[in-house]
């Protein structure tokens, strides 16, 4: 059975950092391209990141790009999700999904297996 699991979100103080991880059970996820998404109230879930199952290409939300970073560690089954330099704006709940096929791409709609998502609150 094919499991996703956010941790790692929290609340943190605007220019702080945290770290998300995604661990996936059921599947070996270097096999699977992996993204992550963020919902905030009130908005249409968006793409953040994401990174290919073949050669790990990575591709990220323009807004997001220089303050964020997608990762895997193989070993651990594991895909993370590095943010820096948080803003009130990046309030929201984050996901990550999961989905066969090459290339990289932030259309949730792509995506067929999905966490439960893990809240990370930016706030003064």
């Amino acid at each position: 059975q094919v499991q996703l699991v956010e941790s790692g979100g929290g609340l943190v103080q605007p220019g702080g950092s945290l770290r998300l991880s995604c661990a996936a059970s059921g599947f070996t996820s270097d096999y699977y391209r992996i993204g992550w998404f963020r919902q905030a109230p009130g908005k249409e879930r968006e793409g953040v990141s994401c990174i290919s199952s073949s050669d790990g290409r990575t591709d990220y939300a323009d807004s997001l790009k220089g303050r964020f970073t997608i990762s895997r560690d193989n070993a651990k089954n594991t895909v993370y999700l590095q943010m820096n330099g948080l803003k009130s704006e990046d309030t929201a709940v984050y996901y990550c999904a999961a989905s066969g096929g090459s290339g990289t791409t932030l259309n949730p709609r792509a995506y067929a297996y999905w966490g439960q998502g893990t809240q990370v609150t930016v706030s003064s």
